[in-house]
């Protein structure tokens, strides 16, 4: 990909379909698989959403927030937390692995990093973080808005949510994602996505 050259040009808006494509194939086969044999693998909960993509990109009329791109899907698979004692001693966090799949022919990534869940009170609502690392097919450099230079092509991810438990198996979330350097890398505009996850836990 010529990243160098604007994001949105014809060749990277093709190209950025094509993996998004790709990606989105390989989430639903990895689903597939998961959904068949969940224990096997140790996962606690498969989910799936709709992201409105760079929220903080104003839009025509200037607003702070923009929802005009709901432009992402995002498939995610949480881990149950090893037994271990680091893990413990960390909170007992479970291993996230996800994708956020954009087809407006804007930036797509993959994302690993672990998640704490933390129950509000004696309710089924819960809020949760998760702190890894993300890659991306994004510009670095010289992207056309509202797509960013996000300067390295490995960043950091954090991710925060409220979400509720509607049932032992279904979790319904709002959810908040965002990917940047944290300035090791320049230009850093960094990409923050906002939306709706469900998810079946087994």
């Amino acid at each position: 990909m010529r990243r160098s050259r604007g994001f949105l040009s014809d060749e990277a808006v093709g190209e950025n379909m094509a993996f998004a494509r790709l990606v989105a194939i390989l989430g639903m086969m990895l689903v597939g698989a998961t959904a068949a044999s969940a224990q096997d693998f140790g996962v606690a909960e498969i989910r799936g959403g709709f992201l409105a993509h760079s929220v903080d990109e104003k839009g025509p009329g200037g607003e702070l927030l923009n929802f005009t791109r709901w432009e992402d899907i995002s498939v995610e698979l949480l881990f149950r937390s090893p037994d271990a004692d680091l893990f413990r001693w960390i909170g007992s966090p479970k291993p996230n692995l996800g994708a956020t799949v954009n087809f407006g022919g804007r930036e797509s990534m993959i994302h690993l990093g672990l998640t704490w869940q933390v129950p509000v009170f004696d309710t089924p609502v819960f809020i949760e973080g998760t702190f890894g690392g993300a890659l991306h097919n994004g510009a670095l450099t010289n992207a056309n808005a509202p797509a960013r230079d996000l300067g390295c092509s490995l960043l950091f991810y954090e991710s925060a949510g409220i979400g509720m438990n509607v049932s032992d198996n279904a979790t319904v979330m709002l959810a908040w994602e965002h990917a940047s350097s944290a300035n090791i890398c320049a230009p850093n505009r960094g990409l923050t996505n906002i939306g709706v996850k469900v998810g079946y836990k087994f």
